[in-house]
């Protein structure tokens, strides 16, 4: 067995053949980790049936798509997805895992992130930070979900990086590089502005660490502030061409994708821009001022926060504890440890750790609902502290590996076992065996508990085969409004209530008819047009069920409650086995033959 000597020795030969290949350690991990964080990501897209939310703007995506009409509607946040996804579905076909292929990538390439902090972090703590990226739970699961969170989460931070980066190095293509990050983060969710308000708060308080040092060693608080002032403005201005270059992409990138698009209607479009140049203040007008009048009068102004604040952040710290309880400890460890140390504090740790906590405290007070996603915006700096954190533990169990002091690396072996093991466990866990269980705490309450897949497939099937008439009806108060003149389709149901079925009635081209009342039912039953699907309330089941034999199958429609009874005319019955046998839900599903 080898002295501890040899063992450094061999430590340095194996830096000697990356330098020789171009590479270091640090990167070779960090890119590792990152083809890992995209497999994680990508695998099985596709299996858990789409949330409420990703159903409702997965539908207008293909509404987008048939029309060539947008324009900005702030209830469902910014167009990102309306765009790319439009283009994926274009080249790759619409479907669950396509929607959500964008946020698996960007989600899955963020642990890159890492190696533009690197400079200012020890080589553990960088690769430590790739591997909180990857592989938290929360972030696995919502990097799993088309929703515009994500999306914004790793944009920002992403940015962030690359602005420190420029700042560190004087690399103008890290701070294109970061403008571009930043403005795609705009398009995807309005919340992006809040990441730059924290930006300047924590600011702030490093420039306060500033003065309040000043006074430790006799100097003016007053000419230190005036000193950073002149080197903020110096800056500033050697930076001036870079930064009105930065501006114009940005501005670039809001407008080419707030821009209305109006392909069948008339008023502004972004295309018909092109050919008509009189145009385009319009649409650059909309694109800007009409998208933040949109945005202030709904989400600022209209009354979307109006909820006491304690439930609320009751319920974050509780999705925090479940799914990033390891990242939160090793963060405060992290963030204490850095603060105390002999050298001072170092400013990203300090930064990033008050952008963190801020968040915590904040997001329940903007929020308009409970919703786990909202902890990502937390998670995700706070990752840099628990990175030093683990830093810490590693360092532990390095230098008692050097003192022979075996209890010190037993202990040190122990701390990062067991998180990791938590850490992993509650990621299969959350993303892959339960992402759809009522007792998973990272789902939020409009996911379907039940794989609705068979369903999905009988539906389908019935809407494949050449036969006269509707292939679903849905009945009953809870599902039909009976609004023939609405523009969502079907027009007749209640659309949100029905919600994600409506993104599949679209998505396989099923024709859906309703029935509100019990005697529309029996007249229907009586000419014999029921057709070959039946959606209802279980509460209402047996009202449905002595009008029809055909065979049914309740499902949860929401991850609690909401239990709905699909009733299935037996010659499309065996469409939805496969499905069955292959459920991603919790396993609930009552089938009745």
């Amino acid at each position: 067995m080898g002295t501890v000597e040899d063992r450094i020795r061999a430590l340095g030969n194996r830096d000697s053949l990356f330098r020789e290949l171009g590479v270091d350690r640090v990167t070779v991990a960090v890119s590792g980790v990152t083809i890992l964080a995209l497999v994680a990501r990508l695998f099985a897209l596709g299996d858990r049936v789409a949330h409420w939310d990703e159903a409702r703007v997965a539908y207008w995506i293909l509404e987008f798509a048939a029309t060539g009409n947008y324009e900005y509607r702030p209830i469902i946040h910014g167009p990102f997805y309306h765009h790319v996804n439009r283009l994926l579905f274009d080249l790759l076909g619409a479907g669950d895992g396509t929607m959500r292929l964008a946020a698996a990538v960007v989600g899955g390439l963020v642990p890159l992130a890492a190696l533009a902090l690197r400079h200012r972090l020890r080589a553990v703590e960088t690769v430590a930070l790739a591997l909180f990226l990857a592989a938290n739970p929360i972030l696995l699961y919502y990097s799993r979900f088309m929703r515009g969170d994500p999306i914004v989460a790793f944009g920002m931070f992403g940015a962030f990086a690359l602005f420190v980066r420029a700042i560190d190095t004087g690399s103008r293509g890290s701070f294109f590089a970061g403008v571009a990050l930043l403005s795609v983060a705009f398009t995807a969710k309005e919340n992006a502005l809040l990441y730059v308000v924290t930006w300047v708060g924590a600011t702030a308080l490093l420039l306060d660490h500033r003065l309040f040092r000043a006074r430790d060693r006799d100097h003016e608080w007053t000419a230190v502030l005036g000193s950073y002032a002149r080197r903020g403005w110096n800056g500033a201005l050697a930076w001036l061409p870079s930064l009105l270059v930065g501006a114009v992409e940005f501005l670039a990138v809001i407008v080419f994708f707030y821009a209305p698009r109006a392909a069948s209607e008339d008023g502004p479009g972004l295309r018909k821009a092109v050919g008509e140049p009189a145009m385009i203040p319009a649409v650059i007008r909309e694109a800007t001022i009409g998208t933040w009048s949109e945005f202030y009068s709904l989400w600022v102004s209209g009354g979307h926060q109006d909820h006491a604040y304690l439930p609320y952040l009751a319920d974050f710290l509780v999705t925090l504890r479940y799914g990033a309880l390891a990242l939160c400890l090793f963060a405060v460890v992290g963030f204490l440890v850095d603060r105390y140390a002999e050298e001072g504090p170092r400013d990203l740790v300090s930064f990033a750790f008050y952008w963190g906590f801020v968040s915590v405290l904040g997001y329940p007070i903007i929020t308009d609902i409970k919703a786990p996603w909202a902890t990502m915006h937390a998670i995700v700096p706070l990752a840099v502290p628990a990175a030093v954190g683990v830093g810490l533990i590693y360092r532990w169990g390095r230098e008692g590996l050097a003192a022979d002091d075996w209890i010190s690396v037993g202990m040190a072996v122990l701390l990062l076992l067991v998180a990791a093991g938590q850490v992993g466990g509650m990621a299969v866990h959350t993303s892959y065996l339960e992402p759809q269980a009522d007792g998973n705490d990272v789902v939020q309450y409009a996911q379907p508990a039940d794989d609705i897949d068979p369903a999905v497939r009988q539906m389908a099937a019935a809407a494949a085969d050449e036969r006269a008439g509707a292939d679903v009806l849905l009945y009953g108060e809870f599902f039909v409004d009976g609004d023939a003149t609405a523009t969502r389709e079907p027009a007749c149901a209640k659309w949100f209530n029905a919600l994600p079925l409506p993104w599949y009635f679209s998505l396989h081209d099923v024709e859906v008819t309703c029935a509100k009342g019990q005697s529309q039912l029996s007249s229907m039953a009586a000419g014999g047009e029921i057709p070959p699907v039946v959606i209802v309330r279980s509460s209402q089941e047996s009202v449905v069920s002595a009008q029809v034999d055909y065979e049914s199958t309740t499902y949860k429609l929401r991850r609690y409650g909401t239990e709905t009874t699909v009733f299935v005319a037996p010659e499309y019955a065996d469409a939805g086995d496969a499905a069955r046998q292959g459920s991603a839900g919790d396993g609930n599903a009552r089938v009745s033959r």
